[in-house]
């Protein structure tokens, strides 16, 4: 634990309590997963830059024209006779896949939500990521989904999973896109076999990347090679909802238990408890957020049982390499690996698993929490193990706010709560406020523009019908008139916005909008 004043103090000893919880993973018998995750959550009780940063919005710059082009060749932008919205989404013909069940969904929600305007974005957000970014083929027998993220053609392991994740509760009725996304789970499980360490793929296996010259082992068929721990969380999480909708366990198969172990494998190097480990990256760049220090190796991390993260899941570089936000991501991630393993009998040492997330627990608890005088006790975005923190969010997921998004139980975590008011705020230095709403940016996107991802996340850890119903508002007039969510926007003017085809971000919006229809309707009347 550190002070706000980046001093160390004494810290307290760290008790593994017994429960009687009930659940999932109670039903883990080889290791008390669901003990430790208990006992664990109770213990951590203006105008936008023109400056393109050399990372994934330097793709954007270099590609803004074709962008625009395809946009235009793709979206039509005719107004139709019984709507006051132009139609903006792709047309039928076009669309790379279609889902019945997706497609009912929407006409349910817009036909009973008296918001037209909201119902209009849904209509073309919460398909986009089918209409504009899947592709679909048969390899070896099985299904291969190779899923862009937009206007990038590259495959993150991070935003593949999220932007299928929303339609995972569509599975059972729709057994093609049952398919599209075990062909993604198929995909990535090859992704990780092929390099643990890297952050984004190629379709084509001999593709040679823009980053070739990056200082660190860039193979063919690798965009990026920038270490983030939620690059290897993400496909677990996607992995273990599948599961639960579908108990498909086809997936799961020799080659899914060795990308796992490479997993485990990878998260114990980047401990560092016995050195550095293999990995290290350097870029030739003027942006330091680019970039890792110290030879490629990051500033000291004194040994705690958390994980080293090179990268933020914003692509950008962390100050101090424990990244809390990511390492409970780890946690969480790894309690989904032992469930899976222990359901479909996989040949995993859940032992070893247990042991890992104990000592990532025992890291958080005693360096992850910071005193502060305004906030209480909170949660660091990044600390070092030697007393240093760094006090902020980022809006990119995993971020402080989405930590009861992510995790079970955190949500009722007093810490995360006192968290949640602290990164809301103006002490979150990446928390900006204007004429066109209110939200967390971050680095990557420069000072005063705000991510609608953040709002997003925001309503989604949300029970608060006011909160809820800023952040619909605040999103209902962030589209600029396109009718899709973008990158980020400035906090005064939303018309100044990067990245007008973000995937992503518009399934997330469907995400956040589907799910207030179901429990809180209401909040859709007007």
């Amino acid at each position: 634990m550190c002070n706000e004043d980046n001093t160390q103090t004494k810290r307290n000893d760290y008790f593994f309590k017994q429960s009687n919880y009930q659940g999932e993973i109670d039903r883990f018998t080889v290791s008390n997963v669901e003990v430790i995750l208990s006992s664990f959550l109770s213990r951590l009780s203006a105008v936008w830059s023109k400056v393109y940063y050399m990372n994934r919005r330097h793709f954007v710059k270099q590609t803004s024209l074709a962008t625009s082009a395809l946009l235009l060749s793709r979206y039509t932008n005719s107004w139709g006779s019984d709507t006051a919205f132009p139609t903006v989404r792709v047309p039928e013909g076009k669309r790379n896949f279609t889902s019945k069940a997706v497609e009912r969904v929407i006409a349910e929600v817009k036909k009973n939500i008296g918001n037209k305007e909201i119902a209009w974005l849904f209509e073309n957000c919460f398909p986009n990521t089918l209409d504009t970014t899947v592709d679909f083929s048969v390899v070896n027998d099985k299904p291969d989904t190779y899923v862009i993220t937009g206007d990038i053609d590259a495959m993150w392991l991070r935003d593949s999973s999220a932007q299928v994740w929303p339609y995972l509760p569509l599975c059972k009725e729709d057994e093609e896109l049952k398919q599209l996304i075990k062909g993604v789970i198929y995909r990535q499980t090859r992704c990780i076999l092929k390099d643990p360490y890297a952050n984004a793929f190629y379709k084509n296996e001999h593709k040679q990347s823009t980053w070739k010259s990056d200082n660190t082992k860039m193979q063919h068929g690798i965009h990026e090679r920038k270490w983030e721990i939620d690059s290897l969380c993400y496909p677990i999480r996607l992995a273990h909802g599948y599961w639960k909708e579908t108990g498909d366990a086809s997936p799961f198969d020799a080659q899914w238990a060795e990308a796992m172990k490479l997993v485990v494998k990878t998260f114990k190097e980047q401990q560092r408890i016995d050195g550095k480990g293999p990995y290290s990256f350097m870029r030739k760049t003027e942006f330091a957020t680019d970039t890792v220090p110290l030879n490629g190796f990051g500033y000291p991390a004194r040994p705690n049982g958390m994980i080293c993260s090179m990268f933020r899941p914003s692509d950008d570089a962390t100050v101090y390499t424990y990244l809390v936000p990511s390492n409970f991501f780890a946690f969480a991630s790894l309690a989904q690996i032992a469930t899976l393993a222990t359901a479909v009998k996989c040949d995993l040492d859940t032992n070893a698993i247990n042991d890992l997330m104990t000592q990532i627990a025992t890291g958080i608890d005693n360096d992850g929490k910071v005193k502060t005088g305004k906030s209480g006790e909170i949660y660091a975005y990044e600390v070092n193990g030697y007393g240093s923190c760094n006090l902020m969010d980022d809006a990119n997921v995993p971020s402080l706010l989405s930590l009861s998004y992510l995790v079970p139980g955190m949500k009722d975590d007093k810490v995360y709560r006192n968290t949640r008011k602290f990164v809301l705020s103006d002490n979150n230095p990446f928390f900006f406020k204007g004429k066109a709403g209110e939200g967390i940016g971050g680095p990557h996107a420069g000072m005063d523009n705000i991510w609608p991802i953040s709002i997003m996340m925001r309503g989604l850890t949300s029970a608060d019908d006011d909160e809820i119903k800023m952040c619909l508002g605040t999103l209902q007039h962030a589209h600029a008139g396109t009718g899709f969510m973008h990158e980020c926007f400035n906090k005064d003017d939303a018309s100044i916005y990067t990245r007008p085809w973000f995937a992503w971000a518009n399934t997330l919006f469907g995400e956040f909008v589907w799910k207030v229809y179901k429990e809180k309707p209401h909040l859709l009347d007007s």
